[in-house]
């Protein structure tokens, strides 16, 4: 299936594509591609609060219209559990969220994308130069010890003005803050979670609605 998440990505238009991760139930996703959500996440990663499991992720997967992706988020994870996610839902990418080299990204015959976590300091430009397969670099939030969904924005001035891949923009964005990031950062793609959310893993239909409005906007 040819999803606009991952063509867009490749061939960039005007329009700012929107990813919604962290889906843990099938109401969830089907008010969130009725919003107009091109992406959602599922993630495989047992301590965050918005874990699926293969069953669930694969009834998710089955009740989501044509054209919206299935995202699959990893954090460090074996190539076993991975390739065991993939024999079991229909995943249209991954998500590679971890310390994972190229070279094992590369492996599961998927577009994938890869997380890079702006830790103060960090040479954006060569971590991002190590990733030339990606279908695009998601930047995030850095918070130790924690790997994503921290709901804390970055600076977005500190990435770089040109990067090897589309940028996908996450890291504490709302409805409040996602038209000024856009602005800022004129990213091909927003990633949000838990700025859409009523409680860890149950999304909220009017935020999720009114984020939509607002990157549409």
């Amino acid at each position: 299936m040819i999803c606009a998440f991952q063509t867009t990505l490749i061939n960039p238009v005007a329009r700012t594509l929107i990813k919604i991760c962290g889906i843990t139930n099938v109401a969830d996703a089907r008010a969130a591609s009725d919003a107009g959500a091109d992406a959602l996440g599922l993630v495989f990663y047992e301590p965050s609060r918005r874990c699926v499991s293969a069953e669930q992720a694969a009834e998710i997967a089955a009740a989501v219209p044509p054209f919206v992706s299935i995202v699959a988020l990893f954090v460090n994870a074996t190539a076993a559990a991975i390739h065991s996610v993939l024999r079991s839902v229909s995943v249209d990418c991954i998500q590679f969220h971890g310390d994972e080299p190229a070279e094992f990204c590369m492996q599961f015959q998927r577009p994938f994308l890869k997380a890079l976590r702006m830790r103060p300091g960090m040479d954006v430009a060569a971590a991002a130069a190590q990733y030339g397969a990606a279908r695009g670099l998601l930047l995030d939030s850095w918070q130790p010890g924690v790997p994503g969904g921290t709901g804390i924005t970055f600076d977005w001035s500190s990435i770089p003005a040109q990067l090897p891949r589309p940028l996908v923009l996450a890291g504490g964005l709302d409805a409040h803050n996602v038209a000024s990031a856009i602005a800022a950062v004129k990213p091909s793609a927003v990633d949000v979670s838990g700025g859409v959310e009523r409680a860890p893993g149950i999304k909220d239909v009017a935020k999720m609605q009114r984020f939509i409005a607002a990157v549409h906007g």
